[in-house]
Order: structure tokens, then C-alpha cells, then sequence
């Protein structure tokens, strides 16, 4: 395809990444107060100081447009992640001409496993999150009550949700390397003493609260993950060896 039906091509994908983008946010901007709800409700469930009788007293909206620039932000976000599936398809349909059929198979494990790895480690981070405000909120000098603009809150809870699910990638990444050619599952297994270490350094950085609490549970399901990629790249370097000794039998040329 010459240059310029390639930029054809990108630009129509791009309009249809963006509408679908702005369909999610007014969506996202129609059923704001169902998804700030569910935001707040850990700071709600804490217990820390400055939530009394049920209500969230430690969060507070600043400013004259601050609640219409809250709105606008949970809204943007919402609608990236509503719709992510479908423009990712569209950059999934401008790459996939171009990739061979190996490289597609590579593209469709992390579609397939890469979303739903993502979506655990966000729920995990949206389960720890009461205590992680507990703790950090906790540190308020004697009686005093840690007011928190909301806006910076949701800042927080994003990038710990985003932390948590990148974590839950690390297997994803494992056994693609491994499909690839890069690293064997004898490699992967011997690096068990750096990969736990990493793990617990990445748990100790990652999280934003010091109590090993939270440190824990992003370590254990991490360290978990990290074997079940030593067990599946163990499975496919099986069978590598099982289909080199069938080549070599026939007296094929192996790929």
C-alpha cells in the first residue's frame, strides 16, 4: 500500500477510535455519580480520620469549576476504559496487515490474556484500596482531620489501579519471550531468586502505603503468576522438542 493510503488508512482508524472514545465519555458523563460512588466507597469503608457517620468527610471539591473539571476528568477516563476493546481493534486492524502470521499469534495472546490479567490486578488494587487509605490517611498529627481534595484522590486510585494491573502482566510478558525464542523456560526458572527479589522491591516501590500489608498483596499474586509462566513455557518447550525431533525425523527444515 503506497504512503499515502497508508495515512488514509490511520486517519479513518483514528476517527473511529475518537468517536468511540467520546460515545464512552458521554456515557461516563451520564452515570458520573453511579461511577464516583464506587470510587469513594473505600475512603467511606475505611474508618480513617475525617469519615464519620458514613459520610466521606475527608474528601472535598475545591474551586468554582472544580466538580465540572471532576466530572469532565471521570468521564474521559471512564470512557478510555469503557471502550478500550474496540480501539484497540482499531489499531489492532491498521498493525495486523503489516505482522506475519507468528507475530499475529503473539498479538492475539496478549488481546486474549492481556485484558483480563489487567482487569484482576485493578480489582485487587480496588479491594486494598480501604486499607491503603486507612493507613495513609492515619498519619494526620493527633485530631486532626486530613481533608483530600477529590480530584487528587481519583489521581491516586488510577495510578494504583494502573500499577496493580501492569504488575499482573509480568507472565503475559514471560511467556511471550519464551514463544519468541528469547528466553527457555530452563532460563525463566533459574532467574527464581531475582525474579522473587524483583518482585518484592517492584511491591515495596509500587505501593503506596508503608505497612507489608499492601506490599503482600501485590507480591503473592505476583510471585504466583510468575510460576504458572515457568509451568506454561515448560508445556511449549515441550512440545518445540516434540516438533524438532518429528522435523528431524521426516527430515524436514525446521522454521
Amino acid at each position: 500500500m503506497p504512503l499515502l493510503e497508508h495515512l488514509r488508512e490511520l486517519r479513518s482508524r483514528l476517527i473511529r477510535a475518537v468517536i468511540a472514545m467520546v460515545l464512552g465519555s458521554i456515557v461516563c458523563f451520564i452515570f458520573y455519580e453511579n461511577i464516583i460512588e464506587a470510587l469513594i466507597e473505600p475512603v467511606c469503608d475505611s474508618g480513617a480520620k475525617g469519615v464519620a457517620d458514613g459520610k466521606c468527610g475527608a474528601l472535598v471539591v475545591t474551586g468554582v469549576v472544580g466538580p465540572l473539571s471532576l466530572q469532565l476528568k471521570v468521564a474521559l477516563y471512564g470512557g478510555l476504559v469503557l471502550t478500550a476493546p474496540l480501539w484497540l481493534y482499531q489499531l489492532w486492524a491498521f498493525l495486523a496487515p503489516g505482522l506475519h502470521r507468528r507475530e499475529k499469534k503473539w498479538a492475539y495472546l496478549f488481546v486474549a490474556f492481556g485484558g483480563p490479567l489487567f482487569a484482576g490486578g485493578a480489582a485487587l488494587a480496588y479491594i486494598m484500596l480501604p486499607v491503603a487509605v486507612r493507613i495513609l490517611l492515619g498519619f494526620a498529627p493527633g485530631d486532626l482531620a486530613n481533608q483530600v481534595p477529590l480530584n487528587e484522590y481519583i489521581d491516586f486510585v488510577l495510578r494504583f489501579m494502573l500499577v496493580f494491573g501492569l504488575a499482573f502482566e509480568l507472565p503475559l510478558i514471560l511467556v511471550v519471550m519464551n514463544i519468541a525464542g528469547v528466553v527457555t523456560s530452563k532460563q525463566i526458572r533459574s532467574w527464581w531468586r531475582q525474579m522473587i527479589f524483583g518482585i518484592a522491591v517492584f511491591a515495596a516501590i509500587a505501593t503506596p502505603t508503608p505497612d507489608p500489608y499492601s506490599m503482600l498483596a501485590l507480591m503473592t499474586p505476583m510471585t504466583l503468576l510468575y510460576g504458572v509462566a515457568i509451568v506454561v513455557t515448560a508445556v511449549l518447550d515441550k512440545r518445540k522438542r516434540k516438533a524438532e525431533r518429528v522435523a528431524a525425523g521426516n527430515g524436514e527444515d525446521l522454521p
